[in-house]
């Protein structure tokens, strides 16, 4: 098995590089100023400007499930989650489910390509100066919270995710029923 470890060994540290590189590159990417929002809290409020028309707020999803998921274009875990991402909000919207993207980008272009090539069909929103992703004390990308129709946070998510994983679905299919 030494090649195993190896390989091991190997992967974290690309991994390792790869949070020091993120860190170098995107100063901010630590820089949480705020406690997180956990599982029973309170889903924190916002509104942020929407590209199709006025600012778009969080109240106003109220009586339905909202999935906020904040990502960035140089996040690769977020880039590659998108996709499976797209396809849950294709399986749930008419559902009442609510999938709103959150991106931490500055680039408002790279933000716009990359919603167009990717052809990402959910709402998303940006958020250049952070404002919001503080306010729920997320800076690992991508996070991920479950937001009951109540406005309750009723589960987190850090890190990449299968969005059509049948455990996944399963598990929205009983939030769903109450």
């Amino acid at each position: 098995m030494p090649g195993l470890k190896k390989q091991h060994a190997l992967a974290g540290l690309i991994a390792a590089l790869t949070v020091a590189l993120l860190a170098v590159v995107e100063p901010s990417f630590r820089d949480s100023s705020g406690p997180a929002v956990a599982v029973g809290d309170e889903a924190p409020e916002f509104d942020l400007p929407s590209e199709a028309g006025p600012a778009v707020d969080l109240q106003s999803f109220r009586g339905r499930f909202v999935v906020l998921n904040f990502w960035a274009t140089w996040c690769p875990p977020c880039v590659e989650e998108m996709p499976s991402l797209n396809r849950f909000h294709e399986q749930f919207s008419s559902r009442g489910v609510a999938v709103i993207g959150v991106s931490v980008d500055r680039d408002a272009g790279a933000y716009r390509q990359f919603l167009d090539k990717a052809g990402v069909k959910f709402l998303n929103l940006r958020d250049p100066d952070r404002k919001v992703s503080r306010r729920y004390g997320t800076y690992k990308y991508p996070e991920t919270y479950f937001i009951d129709r109540q406005g309750k946070v009723v589960q987190k998510i850090i890190g990449k995710a299968d969005w059509t994983d049948p455990r996944m679905t399963e598990y929205v299919e009983q939030l769903l029923r109450g």
